[in-house]
C-alpha cells in the first residue's frame, strides 16, 4: 500500500467540478488499496483508497473514496470525480461502471481479512456487477464494537421488499468478515432493525422463491473455486490488513 499519486503535473482541471472535487483531498491522507492506470497513454486512472481523515471527522462517515481521473494530454486538462463509500464492493461497482476493469480493481496480496464465507463472496459480486441497481440511501462505519458497516440500498430489480442492507461485520480474531444481505419494504422498517437488531436480518425474497436454486448455484460455483485457490493465492475478495481494535485508522484499510 502506498500514498496516491494523482499525476497532474503541469495539467489544469477541464471544470470547476473537476477542481472543486480534487480540492477535497490532500493526497498524504489517501492509503491506495487498489489502482488501475490505462496504457499506454496513461490518459485514464482509477483508485480505490482509504482517506484517514476521516477517522478524525463525523463518527460513522465513509472512510474508502473511489477516484476516477481522465487525462487530455491534448489540451493539457483532466476531469477528477469521486465518491464516498463504506464497503469496498461498492467502491468497486462505481469504478467499474466508469470503465475500470472489474479485475484490475480487485483487492489482494499481503496479509488481508478474507471472506468468511462463500456467502459473503456471492453478496460482494453480486454488487460489484450490479450496475445502477441499487441507489444508496445511506451508511454507517463503527470502528469498535461492532466493528461493522452498512450500506442502506434501494434495489431497482426486486419485486418485493426493494429496501436492502448491506451488512459487513469484522471477526479480528479470526481475521475474517462476513457480509450479508437484508431485505425491508421500506425505509423505515430498515432503520428500526438497524437500531434495534432485535431479530437476525431478514433474507432477500428471492433467496428462497425460484431465484434461490440461481443464489445457491452461484454459491456453489465460489466454493469450488476457492477451494481450487486454496494453496494461498489471494482472491479478489481480500479486504482489510489485520490490526487490532485500538488502531482505527489502520483496521479500516478495505
Amino acid at each position: 500500500m502506498n500514498a496516491f499519486d494523482f499525476a497532474l503535473d503541469g495539467l489544469a482541471p477541464a471544470d470547476n467540478a473537476s477542481e472543486d472535487a480534487m480540492e477535497t483531498f490532500w493526497a498524504g491522507d489517501l492509503t491506495v488499496l487498489s489502482q488501475h492506470h490505462a496504457a499506454p497513454s496513461g490518459s485514464h486512472s482509477f483508485a480505490l483508497a482509504h482517506d484517514q481523515s476521516v477517522t478524525w471527522g463525523i463518527p460513522g462517515d465513509p472512510q474508502l473514496v473511489a477516484i476516477a481521473v481522465i487525462r487530455d494530454l491534448s489540451r493539457s486538462t483532466f476531469t477528477f470525480e469521486a465518491s464516498r463509500h463504506a464497503t469496498a464492493s461498492f467502491a468497486q461497482n462505481w469504478l467499474i461502471e466508469r470503465g475500470c476493469p472489474t479485475e484490475r480493481i480487485a483487492l489482494g496480496g499481503g496479509h488481508y481479512v478474507k471472506p468468511a464465507d462463500d456467502l459473503t463472496v456471492q453478496v460482494e459480486q453480486q454488487i460489484r456487477q450490479s450496475g445502477t441497481r441499487y441507489e444508496v440511501l445511506d451508511t454507517y462505519t463503527s470502528e469498535y464494537d461492532p466493528s461493522e458497516t452498512w450500506t442502506l440500498a434501494r434495489d431497482s430489480r426486486a419485486a418485493q421488499a426493494p429496501i436492502r442492507v448491506f451488512h459487513e461485520e469484522w471477526d479480528h480474531d479470526a481475521g475474517t468478515y462476513t457480509m450479508r444481505e437484508g431485505a425491508f419494504a421500506n425505509v423505515g422498517a430498515a432503520h428500526t432493525w438497524l437500531e434495534e437488531r432485535s431479530g437476525p436480518l431478514p433474507e432477500p425474497p428471492e433467496y428462497s422463491d425460484h431465484d434461490g436454486a440461481v443464489v445457491r448455484a452461484r454459491i456453489a460455483r465460489i466454493a469450488r473455486a476457492r477451494s481450487v485457490g486454496a494453496s494461498g493465492t489471494p482472491t479478489a475478495g481480500l479486504h482489510a490488513p489485520r490490526t487490532t481494535p485500538t488502531e482505527p485508522v489502520q483496521r479500516r484499510l478495505m
